[in-house]
């Protein structure tokens, strides 16, 4: 499928607790990132049960969904560290494919 004037990248939407959220920041960061969008007071269903939004007065407790968009060949570095964290933190990580128009407002660097 061909998109006149929109460019392939890759979008990487992370929901983590909370607390968690900075590491993910983090790994965008580390990963050449050069934006992303969080959303807090996140709530859902998972393994983990029901998840509510962000408590009144309590904006550590709840969950964040993170969100980025970056050349595919930034993602493999994401993961790891994503994965590292999943070691020991709840969280989930949905990796797929998308289409931009501004491709220069998503890419760093004089190769890019």
């Amino acid at each position: 499928m061909t998109h006149p004037g929109l460019k392939k990248m890759t979008k990487v939407e992370v929901v983590v607790g909370a607390e968690d959220a900075a590491v993910v920041r983090d790994l965008f960061t580390a990963a050449g990132v050069t934006g992303y969008t969080t959303v807090s007071g996140v709530s859902g269903m998972g393994h983990g049960g029901a998840r509510e939004g962000r408590l009144l007065f309590n904006d550590r407790a709840g969950l964040a969904m993170l969100i980025t968009v970056l050349p595919a060949d930034r993602v493999d570095a994401i993961l790891a560290g994503l994965s590292e964290l999943f070691a020991t933190h709840s969280g989930v990580v949905f990796v797929s494919d998308t289409y931009v128009s501004r491709p220069e407002h998503f890419t760093t660097g004089p190769d890019r």
